[in-house]
């Protein structure tokens, strides 16, 4: 091989290689970028500030549940319904960042139950599943991935100390929903319903936003709430919806950590503002 021959197949080599590492650099990049999980949702999940600590929402606290391959992006908003978050724009303000083979976790069913507000009210049959399928196919046009998440049950015992269904119809038509448009499915009605009734009466008050006069300095005159969390009840619900996303093979393996860990209080975050 002549010196011409010799330095054209060095520099053919070499582009090679250039080629090779440059593929292999863009293949790893791509498979670090980690996949984000929307949650859609009311007040249960809502994050809220520092000024309002105790009081957490499960959505708030999923991140403690998840490595950094999947990244929260908590939207829920107190008071919403399925109807109310779309007219607000809410739903669009997703879906301008919503990216391929990202999540979305769509709950609501708590203020659709509110006949006396029309702005907020939808009938289980037939306008609530119609705003949840807008979330299912707007988000599935954008290449996203919805998933359903029936209502946390509210802390509610019967006389027998045994949890109250709050939520009507709601759960089911989620439910029928799901089969009939193929959507994963999170029954948290379900599963919160027996974890509630598990710790029972007493025990789901750290769960809840039940807080003596002179506990927290947010709430000075105490607080008897039984529908909103603190952060211990906002964390076990949490573990709730990423054991499911788990076990259902939602999330792509190595996005959960600690799901059967002891997790203090002081790993939710409440932001500033």
């Amino acid at each position: 091989m002549n010196s011409r021959m010799a330095a054209t197949a060095t520099a053919m080599a070499a582009a090679v290689i250039g080629l090779v590492v440059a593929t292999l650099t863009v293949t790893g990049a791509s498979a670090a970028t980690p996949v984000q999980v929307f949650v859609a949702g009311d007040s249960t999940a809502s994050t809220y500030t520092s000024p309002q600590a105790p009081r957490a929402g499960w959505g708030q606290a999923l991140p403690v549940f998840l490595t950094p391959n999947a990244v929260v992006v908590n939207e829920a908003l107190s008071g919403a319904s399925s109807k109310s978050f779309v007219d607000l724009g809410r739903l669009d303000h997703i879906l301008a960042r919503i990216k391929r083979n990202d999540h979305l976790l769509i709950s609501f069913g708590h203020n659709d139950e509110k006949k006396e507000d029309p702005a907020r009210y939808t009938e289980p049959s037939t306008t609530y599943k119609s705003y949840l399928s807008q979330f299912i196919d707007r988000s599935r046009a954008k290449g996203a991935k919805p998933v359903l998440v029936t209502s946390v049950e509210r802390r509610r015992f019967s006389s027998a100390g045994t949890i109250t269904p709050t939520h009507g119809a709601y759960p089911a038509a989620m439910r029928e929903l799901a089969a009939a448009k193929r959507v994963p499915l999170i029954d948290l009605t379900a599963s919160s319903t027996a974890l509630f009734n598990r710790v029972g009466v007493e025990g789901t008050k750290k769960y809840f936003m039940h807080l003596k006069a002179g506990q927290y300095p947010n709430y000075p005159d105490g607080v008897e709430d039984n529908t909103h969390f603190q952060a211990a009840g906002a964390i076990e619900v949490a573990r709730l919806v990423a054991t499911a996303l788990r076990n259902q093979g939602v999330l792509p393996g190595g996005s959960f950590r600690r799901l059967n860990a002891q997790i203090p209080d002081s790993a939710t975050v409440w932001p500033s503002q």
